[in-house]
């Protein structure tokens, strides 16, 4: 029996809005402090950690692309995987991004709800991830709409944000780390993995490839597109924030923009990046919640997954299965656990994802003399970015992502070997 396919509903505008809404989240207002911590006190250091992240993510996106094009179906790199490289490849990638992404909605459902009640943000956290439940269930065209709307507010606050910041003037100085010392590579490398997933979210666009029309021209447009706007305002954020407080004093904020504002002419529009950073997180939420149920639906197709989150609403279109299922897990994530070890686990679990992309798309170019010149180098510098990015991590983080991935390969194999005795064994499926 054929499962029935998601509907091509998304244009241009709407992918690239989606890949915004992912990638525009939280972390524009939140990740330079934790970035600056780990690359010290010079400043180069910190805009050199941005510039690595750019192009790490810039390969990784070029490669998605391509194989989103190729093959534009749910799922992303899960069905890359699976298609070029095996099953087991593809199901590592889909495990990857369902349990780190589903830990990344809990966390970024914190976030907005600590902004509302900061002594019990599980609680507005849990409202919100069951109104965008709802929302997701009811077709991708509303969830671009309702981004579209959260993706301009955004904009619109880091607009008058890093205007009222600047207007002060920026220490020429502080930009060019003048005199200070002490950044090593690793803590550029360091600092760029923390920025890497700022760019992280164009991957949303790719898993929402079956509802994308056109998508072998649309993808690759809107994934360029929102990775260029990403990186303007990424080096906007921290030119300015630099400018204003320097790196040591934005290593110890927690939202440096908000206080690179209250440091400005106008202190008093400090309080918008408190409320940007709400804004943003549920842009970011609501992306990556849809994101997760396309990922779980294509996983569920290839039974790598409970067959009935493969089901499909006649009436909206949308996998309502899955995302109903997602939005529980999250509910009891958000209302049981801070999410410290899981949050390492999705840091890990992003970069084994954009990994399989990498390894796929350079067998993927092996098989096209004309694209094997350029694809294949891009290719080989996106996989490595990510394994340097991984071997970066804090040990504990990488750890504990590594753990979460190895027991659902070994649950896996165990399954298989339950279930199929016949069948063969990691490889090639």
């Amino acid at each position: 029996m054929t499962t029935p396919g998601l509907r091509r509903e998304l244009g241009l505008r709407d992918a690239v809005v989606v890949g915004l809404g992912a990638m525009l989240g939280a972390g524009v207002f939140g990740a330079v402090g934790p970035a600056a911590a780990a690359v010290g006190p010079s400043s180069p250091g910190l805009l050199a950690a941005l510039a690595l992240a750019a192009l790490v993510a810039t390969c990784n996106a070029t490669s998605t692309a391509r194989l989103a094009g190729l093959h534009p179906l749910a799922g992303g790199a899960y069905a890359y995987g699976r298609r070029e490289l095996g099953e087991w490849w593809g199901f590592a990638a889909g495990w990857a991004f369902v349990v780190g992404k589903t830990a990344s909605c809990a966390a970024i459902a914190l976030v907005a709800g600590a902004a509302v009640w900061p002594e019990h943000p599980g609680v507005p956290a849990a409202v919100v991830v069951v109104l965008f439940t709802a929302l997701t269930c009811a077709g991708v065209q509303r969830t671009a709409r309702v981004t579209a709307v959260l993706v301009a507010a955004t904009l619109a606050v880091l607009a008058v944000s890093l205007a009222a910041a600047a207007g002060g003037g920026l220490d020429l100085a502080a930009l060019t780390g003048a005199g200070t010392t002490g950044t090593t590579p690793l803590g550029v490398l360091q600092a760029a993995g923390l920025l890497f997933f700022a760019f992280a979210g164009y991957a949303r666009i790719a898993t929402l490839g079956e509802e994308v029309r056109d998508p072998q021209r649309t993808i690759g447009r809107a994934v360029a597109i929102a990775l260029v706007i990403v990186l303007v305002v990424y080096a906007a954020v921290v030119v300015v924030v630099l400018g204003v407080l320097g790196t040591t004093t934005t290593a110890a904020s927690p939202l440096p923009l908000r206080d690179a504002v209250a440091a400005g002419p106008a202190p008093q529009l400090a309080v918008l990046v408190t409320v940007g950073a709400a804004v943003a997180a549920l842009g970011s939420l609501l992306t990556v919640m849809t994101g997760v149920g396309r990922t779980a639906l294509a996983m569920a197709r290839d039974r790598e997954l409970p067959s009935p989150l493969a089901a499909i609403s006649p009436r909206s279109g949308a996998p309502a299965v899955a995302q109903l299922v997602v939005g529980a897990v999250v509910v009891v994530l958000v209302l049981t656990t801070d999410l410290r070890g899981a949050i390492a686990a999705s840091s890990t679990g992003v970069l084994v994802y954009y990994a399989v992309a990498n390894l796929a798309a350079w067998v993927r170019a092996g098989r096209d003399p004309q694209r094997r010149l350029w694809e294949r180098p891009v290719a080989v510098l996106g996989l490595a970015g990510c394994l340097g990015l991984v071997a970066a991590l804090p040990p504990a983080a990488a750890a504990t992502g590594l753990a979460v991935l190895a027991a659902g390969l070994l649950g896996r194999l165990v399954l298989s070997a339950l279930l199929n005795p016949g069948r063969r064994a990691p490889g090639r499926g």
